[in-house]
């Protein structure tokens, strides 16, 4: 996990790295509509239980600007400021909350273990999924129960299993990464 003796460059080449693994997740695509099922959320999580807050964080940032600058990393290949504010953009502005919040509760606990990882990624989870959810309902028009039934319930059991994966594999890697 990261620690606040980590050199600022070590911690924006992570940031880096871990964006661009956000954007290579988000070319793993299942088009299912209007939100497509990507890997995008999984090194989300791990970007924030790895990094801590704020480096985390700015690894989401890193992913939404070369989006925002026209490079294709959003899902489906798509890029652009119209993503952002288009039915899905409430999804990437919580990628860049929910690794904060993931990072911060990491951050909490100098020993977490397996649940309390799994516990962290969940919250940050939900407010993805909040903020993503809000926006979908309001560009699309749509009633909340509506938008929690087309952006939330089709994603629950793939997000279970994208989410154990990462705290199991973050629990393996911490230790190794942002230590030093």
């Amino acid at each position: 996990m990261y620690s606040s003796k980590s050199s600022p460059l070590r911690s924006m080449v992570y940031s880096s790295m871990f964006g661009a693994l956000t954007a290579i997740g988000a070319f793993i695509v299942i088009p299912l509509q209007p939100i497509p099922f990507t890997l995008q959320t999984f090194f989300t999580a791990i970007a924030g239980t790895l990094l801590g807050g704020y480096a985390g964080a700015m690894s989401q940032v890193v992913y939404v600007l070369l989006g925002c600058i026209g490079l294709p990393v959003f899902a489906g290949g798509k890029a652009g400021l119209g993503v952002l504010f288009g039915p899905t953009g409430g999804y990437l502005i919580g990628f860049i909350v929910g690794a904060y919040v993931i990072g911060r509760i990491m951050e909490a606990r100098k020993q977490a273990g397996l649940m309390y990882t799994a516990m962290a990624i969940l919250a940050g989870n939900v407010v993805i999924y909040t903020l993503g959810t809000l926006q979908l309902a309001f560009i699309a028009q749509l009633a909340p129960v509506k938008a929690i039934l087309v952006g939330v319930l089709p994603f629950i059991i793939p997000e279970a299993i994208k989410l154990s994966a990462a705290a199991m594999l973050t629990v393996r890697l911490r230790g190794r990464i942002m230590t030093k």
